[in-house]
Parts: C-alpha cells; sequence; structure tokens
C-alpha cells in the first residue's frame, strides 16, 4: 500500500505494529498530523515534488566537503533518525521530534575509504534543514550544519 506521499507502507517494519498508514488515519501515521499529508491535501502532490525539489536544491547547493549531490528525499519517522549530538558543554541533546515524519535521506561520504567509513544524514521539513554527519549505525553523529528555511 502506498502512503499519502508515495512512501511504500508494506516495506516499512512499523506497518501494522506502531502505524496504521497515513490513509488510513487521514494523514497521522504517528498520532499527529503529518505536515507532508497536510501539504499534499493543501496544494496536490504536484506543489509537493516541487517543495522536495526545492528542498532537495537547498541541499545540493550547500558547500559541505565530501557531501555528494543528492537525487531524492524519502519521508522517515523522527525516532528513526533522532540521534543525540554532543554540545560544547559536554551534555547531548536531540532535536527532533520521535512522533514526526522528515523528509530524509542518508548518503556515504565521498571520502570513505577502508578505514573511515561515514555518511551524510540529511533531514528537512517546512522549518529547517540538517545535515549531521556520522559513523556506521549513527555512532559519534556531529552537526555538520542546522538552518531555517
Amino acid at each position: 500500500m502506498k502512503s499519502i506521499c508515495g512512501a511504500e507502507c508494506d516495506n516499512c517494519e512499523l506497518f501494522n505494529k506502531q502505524c496504521s498508514g497515513c490513509q488510513k488515519t487521514k494523514g497521522c501515521p504517528f498520532g499527529k498530523k503529518c505536515w507532508i499529508a497536510k501539504y499534499m491535501e493543501i496544494g496536490g502532490k504536484e506543489q509537493f515534488q516541487i517543495m522536495k525539489d526545492k528542498i532537495i536544491e537547498e541541499f545540493n547547493s550547500l558547500t559541505i566537503e565530501g557531501l555528494p549531490m543528492i537525487k531524492e528525499l524519502y519521508p522517515l519517522k523522527g525516532s528513526f533518525v533522532n540521534l543525540e549530538y554532543p554540545l560544547p558543554n559536554g551534555t547531548k541533546t536531540k532535536l527532533l521530534q520521535d512522533n514526526e515524519t522528515y523528509l530524509g535521506n542518508q548518503i556515504e561520504c565521498e571520502f570513505n575509504d577502508d578505514e573511515i567509513k561515514k555518511c551524510f544524514g540529511l533531514l528537512a521539513n517546512m522549518n529547517f534543514i540538517l545535515v549531521c554527519e556520522y559513523e556506521e549505525n549513527g555512532n559519534h553523529p556531529e552537526i555538520v550544519l542546522f538552518k531555517r528555511r
């Protein structure tokens, strides 16, 4: 089954366990209204695609060393991507909401070799874009860029 935004619900491990899908829940798959579903209700699929392409352009216009060009963003549940980032004072913090949906992607750093394996995590919603870098399994995450849109 496809969701309102086109995500393949059948391929998600949460479907029918923690999530009934946004079509059945009328755009509230994780308990609150998904901004992507709301955007599509107001503007339709074409306007959503235009907005998504604009966010992709925003990511691709960044000059972050090792970050390849991206071609796609996918709807992701916040709890999957809500990493704890270290702060200068030694504490850690999460920036996202676990029950929100974000557009995002994970892309390997262009400078990886046999010893160094890092990925960039790209996330966005209507209000911000976030680029982070981390090691395998999300270990040792660092904020590269957090910017209001």
